[in-house]
C-alpha cells in the first residue's frame, strides 16, 4: 500500500476574477475549497488512477475539520493527527481576462514538534509498500525531518520517495531516501554549483546520488521534460505539447505517476514516461484540479511513440 505524508496541509481556496485592480472591489465567484498540500495532492492524484492509497497529515481547528470532511467527500483513506492549531490555506485567484494565475500561499501556525513526531512514529504501523512524503515544513519543525520521515519508511521496508525544496531538501544529504523529485535550481543547491545546463543534469544527479541523497533522482526541466537519473541509467522525457491552464499541482501530480508505476512493477523508464504524461496533463486543468486519466494515458502514448 501507498502511504503519503503532509506535514503542512491546508485548505486551497480558488476563485477567478475578470481583472485584477489595486485598490478595488474585486468581483470573484464563487470559492471552490478543496484539501491540498503535498503529499494530500499526491493521494488525490493516485485516487484519479483509480489507486487507494492512506493520507497521513497533521491537522487542526475550522480548517482542519473541513480537510477532513472534504477529504471523505472526494473518497480518500486519511489519518489526521490533532495539532489543537487551525491549518493554514491558500488562495489561487484565476484572472480571467488574461487567463493569468494568482497564487497566495501562507506560512501556518507553528505545530509542536512532538505531536508531529508522534505522526511520523505512526508510519511503521501502516507497514507501507511506498512512502510518499511531498510539501513544505511547518514553522518550528527542524530541516532534518524528511530524514526522520526517511528512517522510520525504512525501518518497515518501505521506499520513501521525497518533495520538498530548500533547507529541507538539503538536509537529506546521506539520509539515502529511495527517490528525491529536485528542479535544476534545487540540485544546483544541493552541489553547491551557479548552473548547470541539461547534459550536465545526469552526472550532476549521479554526484548527488554518490553523496548520499537518495538512490534515483529525478530532475524537473520545467515545461522540457524531466531526467531520471540511477546509478546506471539516465531517461531523459521531453514534456509533450499540450494548452497549458494552470501549473497547480503538476509536480505533485508527477510524483504521483511514477510512485503508480513502480508499484505495479513497471521499469524506471515507464515511470518517468508517465510520471511527465501525468504532470503534463495536470497543466491542461484549471485551479487545482489536477489531470484526467484520460488525458495523462493519451499523453503517455504520445510519449511511447518517440
Amino acid at each position: 500500500m501507498i502511504l503519503t505524508v503532509t506535514l503542512n496541509p491546508c485548505i486551497d481556496k480558488s476563485s477567478r476574477v475578470e481583472k485584477m485592480k489595486p485598490e478595488s472591489k474585486l468581483r470573484c465567484a464563487e470559492v471552490v475549497n478543496e484539501p491540498g498540500g503535498g503529499g494530500i495532492n499526491v493521494s488525490k492524484a493516485l485516487k484519479k488512477l483509480e489507486t487507494s492509497s492512506v493520507a497521513l497529515f497533521p491537522a487542526g481547528g475550522h480548517n482542519g475539520d473541513m480537510l477532513c470532511s472534504l477529504l471523505k467527500k472526494e473518497g480518500i483513506l486519511f489519518h489526521a493527527v490533532d495539532t489543537k492549531v487551525e491549518t493554514r490555506e491558500n488562495w489561487i485567484v484565476l484572472e480571467t481576462s488574461t487567463n493569468s494565475q494568482y497564487r497566495f500561499t501562507f506560512p501556518g501556525r507553528e505545530v509542536l514538534e512532538e505531536t508531529v513526531k508522534t505522526m511520523v512514529d505512526q508510519i511503521r504501523s501502516f507497514a507501507p509498500s511506498f512512502v510518499v512524503a511531498s510539501g513544505s515544513l511547518p514553522p518550528g519543525l527542524p530541516d532534518y525531518f524528511y530524514g526522520l520521515i526517511v528512517k522510520n519508511a525504512a525501518a518497515v521496508g518501505a521506499r520513501c520517495i521525497v518533495d520538498t525544496s530548500g533547507p529541507a531538501l538539503q538536509a537529506l544529504k546521506g539520509k539515502h531516501a529511495f527517490l528525491i523529485k529536485p528542479n535544476i535550481g534545487e540540485l544546483c543547491k544541493m552541489l553547491n554549483v551557479e548552473w548547470l545546463d541539461k547534459d550536465e543534469v545526469p552526472d550532476a544527479a549521479q554526484q548527488a546520488i554518490r553523496d548520499g541523497f537518495a538512490e534515483i533522482m529525478v530532475v524537473s526541466m520545467g515545461h522540457l521534460g524531466a531526467w531520471l537519473i540511477s546509478e546506471d541509467k539516465r531517461y531523459f522525457v521531453e514534456a509533450p505539447p499540450v494548452e497549458k491552464k494552470s501549473t497547480v499541482g503538476a509536480g505533485d501530480s508527477m510524483v504521483a505517476g511514477i510512485t503508480y508505476s513502480l508499484q505495479k512493477g513497471k521499469t524506471l523508464k515507464e515511470a518517468i514516461q508517465f510520471g511527465v504524461a501525468c504532470g503534463s496533463a495536470a497543466t491542461m486543468n484549471d485551479g487545482t484540479q489536477l489531470f484526467n486519466k484520460s488525458d495523462a494515458e493519451r499523453l503517455f502514448a504520445h510519449i511511447n511513440e518517440k
